[in-house]
């Protein structure tokens, strides 16, 4: 595993390592975000396995306060049997299916296609000619992968014949991360973070580890479609087999890295998650039909948008992470934030993945109530700037065009909106609330300031973008109404108050 020391020095460790150093280790140092939740989720498992974990919400309070030394699964690891814990084994590769030795030949690809950043379409019918020729993965960087699939995998038709297996066998599930928001709770060690995230397990039951797909858990055939099956705990559900795998590794000369060079991928064990047992860190978000599930990623709004989502789930709720949270007294020494929200999602366009959105956010249970206003008021101002500068592109714009087409109007309005400049511009001023806040700044001179650096920021994108246009009288014209519609907008009475004061300033 790839891990940064608290002196920042990058490594790559066994797991005995990891779990050997976990105390000076910062954390994991993954490529994305998506992995590095694959490989938290990983760590976690090995702990309840181990049946390291704390058996009370009351222990685990103790547990992170006093540090609680996680070398039980260290030595668990040292006395497990070396077959189990083989990524090539004949018959049970650690992570995979071997079941799929029998048509590997005939439809492996090469391993592009267990990188979800590199599969491209999951649609059959796609060009996938990059999946033909293989570019060779070390036996990590594939392991590292395979769990990240495992998770984040998303729906579609996998490239594999189920004549030999059954015809379900082609049927890719969506991963069990996939479609929404991932919290981890991080400390100032990679122990922190882990003793953060390992919760009471329901009953006390830690489940069975997922060696592979035939040890352990009788698994599903694929036939025909079966329901999920219920999880047998947290061992089972950070560990679960979302799909079927099978690696094939290139013959190494002694004292070379191992590498992996074909893959073959099929559908995956089907689970059906308990809300109040299997998603401890959830934060559930209300949808249009008024259903409630976990804070989905979005292509259109960034993470830090939804910043107070996670706040009002810290001082409302009175179980899972955020109720667990909300007992513990963070010191402030070490000169960062208490403690460190990490929410990670997958944003796909149906079968292709798009790209990974994460946002960090610093939190302390004794801020809870601050934070949870300073995020709401904060989000509030940026939203309401954010519709002045689009009333604003609106002004120039029917200046502007005086007889333009319906189809026309977005193409001519976008040269007037400044949102796709003050929206990435945005998160740096409201972070910064957020940190203040956290170490106990005082809310509304934090919004004030804040607020006023929104604005500030607004008005020269505004105003760059009206530069660009011709300086003729309709441009000027068109300028000035622009820029009428933006002031009176952040002087008027249903503006936030915080914009109001900076303009009376």
């Amino acid at each position: 595993m790839p891990v940064i020391s608290l002196k920042g020095e990058s490594a790559d460790l066994s797991l005995v390592e990891v779990f050997d150093q976990a105390q000076e280790l910062s954390g994991l140092f993954c490529a994305t975000p998506g992995e590095g939740v694959a490989l938290l989720e990983y760590l976690l498992a090995l702990c309840y396995a181990s049946t390291t974990f704390p058996s009370s919400d009351g222990e685990w309070v103790g547990w992170v306060a006093e540090e609680h030394r996680l070398d039980k699964v260290k030595k668990w690891l040292v006395r497990e049997s070396a077959d189990d814990w083989d990524l090539f084994h004949q018959e049970r590769p650690l992570g995979q299916n071997g079941e799929l030795r029998q048509q590997f030949d005939e439809d492996a690809t090469g391993v592009a296609q267990l990188i979800i950043e590199r599969v491209g379409d999951y649609a059959q019918l796609f060009d996938h000619h990059h999946l033909v020729h293989p570019v060779p993965l070390s036996a990590a960087a594939a392991f590292r992968a395979l769990l990240t699939q495992q998770h984040y995998g998303l729906a579609g038709r996998a490239r594999i014949s189920g004549k030999i297996l059954g015809p379900k066998l082609t049927n890719l599930a969506a991963g069990r991360l996939q479609g929404r928001i991932r919290v981890v709770a991080q400390g100032r060690t990679l122990a922190d973070t882990l003793r953060l995230n390992l919760y009471p397990p329901a009953g006390g039951k830690a489940g069975q580890f997922n060696y592979c797909w035939n040890k352990g858990i009788s698994r599903r055939k694929f036939k025909t479609k079966l329901p999920g099956r219920p999880t047998s705990g947290p061992a089972d559900l950070h560990s679960s087999l979302g799909r079927s795998v099978l690696l094939e590794p290139v013959p190494a000369e002694e004292g070379q890295p191992v590498l992996v060079n074909r893959v073959l991928i099929g559908a995956g064990e089907l689970l059906v998650l308990d809300p109040q047992r299997d998603l401890d860190d959830a934060v559930l978000g209300k949808m249009l039909n008024n259903h409630r599930k976990p804070l989905w990623p979005s292509p259109t709004r960034a993470l830090w948008r939804e910043a107070h989502a996670l706040y009002a789930a810290a001082t409302g709720e009175t179980t899972g992470l955020f109720g667990r949270l909300r007992h513990l007294e963070f010191p402030y020494e070490g000169g960062g934030p208490p403690c460190v929200l990490w929410a990670v999602g997958l944003i796909a366009n149906k079968t292709v993945a798009a790209t990974w959105t994460e946002g960090y956010f610093p939190y302390a249970p004794s801020q809870g109530q601050e934070l949870c206003e300073a995020s709401r008021r904060g989000s509030d101002i940026a939203e309401y700037v954010a519709r002045a500068l689009e009333r604003a592109a609106y002004a120039a714009w029917k200046v502007a065009y005086l007889n333009p087409k319906p189809t026309d109007r977005k193409a001519q309005m976008a040269r007037f909106d400044a949102r796709r400049e003050f929206w990435p511009a945005a998160k740096e001023p409201f972070m910064r609330l957020l940190d203040q806040t956290a170490r106990g700044g005082d809310v509304d001179l934090g919004l004030r300031d804040c607020a006023g650096e929104l604005r500030s920021n607004a008005e020269e994108f505004l105003r760059n973008r009206l530069d660009a246009q011709q300086q003729n009288e309709k441009g000027m014209l068109a300028r000035a109404r622009a820029e009428r519609r933006f002031q009176a907008d952040m002087a008027d009475a249903k503006a936030p108050a915080e914009l109001r004061e900076e303009r009376q300033r």
